[in-house]
């Protein structure tokens, strides 16, 4: 239990008593016999319980509002936009409004009492907002894990990001391309984090090295062609290029058409986000369609679950991705 808050939910299941019951004993509330009301307070000691001043608040009176925070670099990028369209979608069907929260915003004093919880998005080491975000004092559900030292959130969104990169290593070394090179940005969310691991893995596992260049989280896409140029300077063997950032892979392409590489059939490109970019650029580019407003909605859902108390505030719900194969790497096939 000391590996994150103890919750009513646990106190209620480590004394054999209902959720209610262990709520009533607690508050000194309800019929409850005098033997279990003490029983459940000598569990809940035993356990570190510490009441959530937040949620007591939240039975009493609500907002109507929840927060909502994305990476300082977000506001540009189309997967974000669709994914906050998403958790306002799903928001709603609970009645409840979403505040777009500035990068600086600080999360104790006027915002805590502003906003019934908070949906932080893809939270990134260095992002000032974050710790008191997650320190605010009210439920937090990220979407992604957290890396840095700060409160844990009250619940998690989370995407199985290795297995989408190995899934587009093996489709581009499926198709024959044999020096693959992946375009990421520096491993401060656990997204990144999950790409830079899982490249030297796969790397590793085929005995093929995968040349990693660090961009920025939100790489434009002469970003991407600067970088993939350099690359293919340094190392005119890659045949395979994995770019990262949402809608910087074009940037891949113009780069492989000035070293004539011809894109689909000895020269593959690959994104691990989809998006307008992706599926408008010539040619259409093989993309993991994270499926971001379904990804926002999740997201929603399990912060308005836990304010309902319908789920366990330290739930972590997993999100489905889809591998979308297209020209850049399927060629004429």
């Amino acid at each position: 239990m000391n590996a994150r808050t103890v919750t009513l939910l646990d106190v209620a299941r480590a004394a054999g008593v209902s959720k209610s019951t262990a709520s009533d004993a607690l508050q000194g509330s309800g019929r409850v016999a005098e033997a279990t009301r003490e029983h459940v307070r000598e569990v809940a000691a035993r356990l570190g319980y510490r009441p959530n001043s937040a949620a007591r608040r939240l039975r009493r009176a609500s907002t109507g509002a929840i927060g909502l925070h994305l990476p300082q670099t977000a506001t540009r990028l189309d997967y974000y936009m669709n994914l906050a369209f998403g958790a306002v979608s799903r928001a709603q069907e609970e009645g409840l409004d979403v505040v777009l929260l500035a990068p600086a915003t600080g999360a104790h004093g006027p915002l805590a009492s502003r906003v019934d919880g908070l949906l932080v998005i893809d939270p990134e080491i260095g992002d000032p907002a974050v710790p008191g975000l997650l320190g605010a004092g009210i439920p937090v559900v990220t979407g992604e894990r957290y890396l840095g030292s700060a409160p844990a959130p009250s619940g998690a969104v989370i995407c199985d990001n290795s297995a989408s990169l190995t899934a587009l290593l093996d489709h581009v070394h499926g198709r024959g391309a044999r020096r693959p090179a992946l375009l990421a940005p520096a491993d401060t969310s656990a997204w990144a984090a999950a790409l830079h691991a899982t490249a030297a893995d796969w790397g590793r596992a085929h005995g093929v090295p995968v040349e990693v260049r660090t961009v920025s989280f939100a790489a434009t896409a002469r970003e991407a062609e600067q970088a993939t140029l350099a690359l293919l300077a340094a190392a005119p063997e890659i045949d395979a290029v994995i770019c990262a950032p949402d809608g910087a892979a074009p940037g891949v392409l113009h780069a492989a058409a000035t070293r004539d590489r011809v894109v689909g059939r000895d020269f593959y490109v690959a994104a691990c986000v989809d998006g307008t970019a992706t599926r408008s650029a010539g040619p259409p580019v093989t993309a993991v369609d994270l499926r971001p407003s379904a990804y926002g909605r999740a997201c929603a859902e399990l912060l308005c679950d836990i304010l309902a108390e319908r789920a366990d505030p330290a739930a972590v719900r997993t999100h489905q991705w889809a591998l979308e194969a297209r020209a850049s790497t399927l060629g004429g096939a």
